[in-house]
């Protein structure tokens, strides 16, 4: 079941990556030529690209890697899924060399290998697994008063800041928001087997919609914070981060620690130094005007 889990959060985070590209290209397309010229100026700027092909293509494969993410959960820990769905960054970076036309530095490369290197490394040696399928009451409780205490302190700081500054540690708040709500769609898919229509009645379903859409509208005021160079690396990594922790806390999902600590957080290193630098790439940042 653990390699069916990294499998579909592979095509998760392949799906993630194509929606970007795709929306991304359609953000380039001149609305007023492309769309039979009924829409121009202002209305097309404002919903004039979800009349485009482009368009429509990256919200419904964003639609399907939406689903591949929760079967992933359902089949494996959340301590594999999550760190593995930052592998979008990799086929971003890919993807937008096809499509943008533009083959990436000797920079941009060995960002992408360190990236893969350091994650295969760090599941490796962590070899997550094990785990309860549902979480006990309890232990939402205790893990998510405090992560709240945290997001609202953060949101008060970042409100202060301007910037970089800003965009990390809204970033931040937004990585949090993301692996609660990773972690309350596997606790509700956990309940299937007991019947399907117990997952349309849990609370965890209703739960992960509102706080996947405040995440999602954290991002947006992250990404208006501050430069991507800025955001990616906390939201990618933090929200790695925090779901293993809450694949540990709340599933009790196993971690391999003792004498692998050390390579563990050299891995990780690896992985948050090659995550700066591919945030820093214009093929990810989409500033494919720009040479890194």
């Amino acid at each position: 079941m653990i390699i069916l889990a990294v499998v579909l959060a592979l095509l998760a985070a392949l799906g993630n990556a194509a929606a970007s590209v795709l929306q991304r290209r359609a953000a380039a397309t001149d609305l007023s030529t492309s769309v039979g010229g009924r829409l121009t100026g202002r209305l097309a700027g404002r919903f004039g690209f979800v009349r485009l092909r482009v368009w429509r293509w990256g919200a419904g494969l964003l639609a399907l890697s939406g689903a591949a993410q929760a079967l992933a959960l359902a089949a494996g820990p959340l301590a594999v899924v999550q760190p593995v769905m930052t592998t979008e960054l990799l086929f971003t970076l890919v993807l937008a060399a096809v499509v943008f036309r533009w083959p990436p530095g000797a920079g941009t490369w060995a960002a992408f290998l360190a990236m893969a290197l350091g994650l295969a490394v760090f599941l490796l040696l962590a070899s997550p697994g094990g785990g309860m399928e549902t979480v006990p009451p309890k232990r939402w409780l205790v893990s998510a008063v405090p992560a709240l205490l945290v997001s609202i302190v953060l949101i008060v700081v970042g409100r202060r800041l301007r910037g970089s500054a800003r965009a990390a540690v809204l970033g931040s708040v937004t990585a949090i928001g993301f692996s609660f709500t990773a972690a309350l769609i596997k606790d509700a898919l956990g309940l299937v087997p007991d019947g399907p229509g117990d997952l349309f009645t849990a609370w965890q379903l209703y739960t992960a919609a509102a706080v996947g859409l405040a995440s999602f509208l954290m991002l947006q005021a992250t990404l208006r914070a501050g430069s991507l160079a800025a955001s990616q690396p906390a939201l990618t990594l933090g929200d790695s981060l925090l779901s293993v922790i809450l694949g540990v806390s709340l599933f009790g999902e196993s971690i391999a620690l003792g004498w692998r600590v050390l390579p563990e957080l050299a891995s990780l290193g690896l992985v948050a130094f090659a995550c700066v630098r591919l945030s820093r790439s214009p093929l990810v940042s989409g500033k494919e005007s720009q040479r890194w």
